[in-house]
């Protein structure tokens, strides 16, 4: 690969990180407006499956797949975090919501290593632990602690368990269906709960619903697009773009900035993941050369 196509595909993981917190942005607002998180999260999977589905690749003999328990898990697991961030953005600042929701990649780490016995070392767990006491710098536990805050957590704990999910399915369904899988078997669960919560549609819903629900379809098209060019430890970083990014949709949209505890919550969560990926990478590559 050139280091112009590599640029290119960097350029493709920068903006899907700004486009999912822009997604929820969105959903936000919509909330604002009396709409229900759960018609925002219904929306979201049925727009997304009609947008994805042309470039999915989807063939007949595939779609007895979306009924295998693995992909059933992952797409629940799935529906839990987007349900659940969206009910806390509703009450809670987008940076706040995103800063409780990075546990998850901080819990997937540990979660792999006991199901999927993955290696850990003592450097990349010091510096989790690190990013954990960031993040509950952000979510403030306590008998006081929020419920839109409960929510956020909910949703860090799903998408931790989905992380694995995902390694857990590597090699054995096609990213692309695995994505559309989700998908589709979400679109299916939330109808009853969709259709039942559905608003009066005008102009300006019907715009933020569309902004909400192609941000997130396109933000992860693009993940999935640039990952079968890049390698993970060079895509895996730039996830924390998400809470920068979030960070200012919050103050720039809803005027809403970090109190002292967050904003240093956020910034030790950024540099605690940042240095754990890069030390996993670095070990990778050692690992390569002494193999070699």
């Amino acid at each position: 690969m050139t280091s112009n196509n590599k640029l290119l595909f960097i350029a493709m993981i920068l903006l899907a990180m700004t486009l999912i917190p822009l997604g929820d942005t969105a959903g936000k607002l919509l909330m604002q407006q009396g709409v229900t998180p759960i018609y925002v999260a219904w929306s979201r999977f049925v727009i997304g499956a009609i947008c994805l589905l042309p470039f999915s690749g989807l063939k007949l003999s595939e779609l007895r797949h979306f009924l295998d328990l693995r992909l059933l898990i992952r797409a629940a697991l799935f529906i839990g975090a987007v349900s659940s961030i969206l009910t806390a953005v509703k009450t809670e600042s987008i940076a706040n919501v995103f800063g409780a929701f990075f546990i998850g990649p901080i819990l997937s780490y540990f979660i792999a290593a006991i199901f999927l016995k993955e290696p850990i070392t003592l450097v990349r767990s010091i510096l989790l632990f690190i990013g954990f006491g960031g993040a509950l710098l952000v979510i403030k536990p306590g008998f006081d602690m929020s419920t839109g805050m409960i929510y956020a957590v909910m949703a860090g704990t799903f998408y931790g368990f989905f992380l694995v999910t995902n390694r857990w399915l590597a090699g054995t369904f096609r990213p692309r269906l695995i994505l559309i899988s989700t998908l589709v078997i979400g679109s299916f669960v939330l109808t009853p709960f969709g259709i039942k919560e559905m608003p009066e549609l005008n102009m300006n819903l019907s715009l933020l619903i569309l902004l909400s629900s192609l941000c997130s379809a396109i933000g992860n098209l693009l993940i999935i697009e640039a990952s079968r060019q890049l390698p993970a430890s060079v895509i895996a970083p730039f996830v924390y773009i998400q809470l920068v990014a979030a960070t200012f949709f919050g103050v720039v949209v809803f005027n809403t900035w970090p109190d002292q505890l967050s904003l240093i919550g956020l910034i030790t969560l950024i540099l605690a993941g940042m240095s754990s990926f890069l030390i996993a990478n670095r070990e990778k590559k050692q690992l390569q050369k002494n193999i070699a």
